[in-house]
């Protein structure tokens, strides 16, 4: 497997990336998630580097079948997008089309139940939503960015905590922000302090609240 390529960007043609790994008298052309296809863009001529993952896109009705080469900008994207296909009825090309939106977006999306934002996305109907919502409810709070966790917090510094309190009073108001109930929130936070080693600080309290408490 192709874990990792750095080489020029020669060119971005819609949502393939054209690059030339240095040293190789060659050029790859990688498939890219819509978001880093746009993100890209201006950097025609300088120099990238792609996490990759390679997959195979059956051809005529499944009786071939053609290796494609996906790029992503970081390893955690490339796990979102792994993730993201687990999903039925999102199969690669699907999942490539929709992440229009970055990988921490549609991973808040996901975890707030916002089937509308998610509805936003290319390719992704109302049916099609709620069965993301249903299946990777409590896989993605990894993935949200330290900046929506904050957000998170800041929308929930009301919200009552229950008995508890520090870390696991701000974990289960970022729960709560994020679309889980008070009774939800209080067990799945008692839960993920329960485990060892036990989570240091609120986020990786909030990811060990999604992973143990459900």
């Amino acid at each position: 497997m192709i874990e990792r390529i750095e080489g020029r960007l020669v060119a971005i043609e819609g949502s393939e990336a054209v690059v030339e790994p240095g040293g190789w008298p060659m050029s790859l052309r990688l498939l890219l998630p819509a978001y880093l296809a746009q993100r890209l863009s201006p950097r025609t001529g300088e120099a990238v580097e792609f996490r990759t993952l390679c997959y195979l896109e059956s051809q005529g009705q499944g009786t071939s079948f053609v290796p494609r080469l996906v790029g992503f900008a970081t390893a955690a994207e490339r796990r979102f997008f792994e993730l993201f296909t687990t999903v039925k009825g999102v199969g690669s090309r699907k999942a490539l089309r929709a992440m229009a939106a970055e990988p921490a977006v549609i991973a808040r999306a996901i975890a707030g139940r916002d089937a509308k934002a998610l509805v936003a996305l290319p390719e992704i109907g109302k049916r099609l939503a709620e069965t993301i919502i249903a299946e990777l409810d409590g896989k993605v709070a990894s993935f949200l960015s330290t900046a929506e966790l904050d957000e998170a917090l800041a929308e929930a510094q009301r919200a009552p905590a229950g008995g508890l309190t520090g870390s696991g009073s701000e974990a289960m108001a970022a729960l709560m922000a994020l679309g889980e109930s008070p009774e939800s929130a209080e067990r799945m936070v008692r839960a993920a302090m329960a485990i060892e080693p036990k989570p240091g600080t609120t986020d990786e309290l909030i990811q060990a609240a999604y992973r143990v408490g459900r």
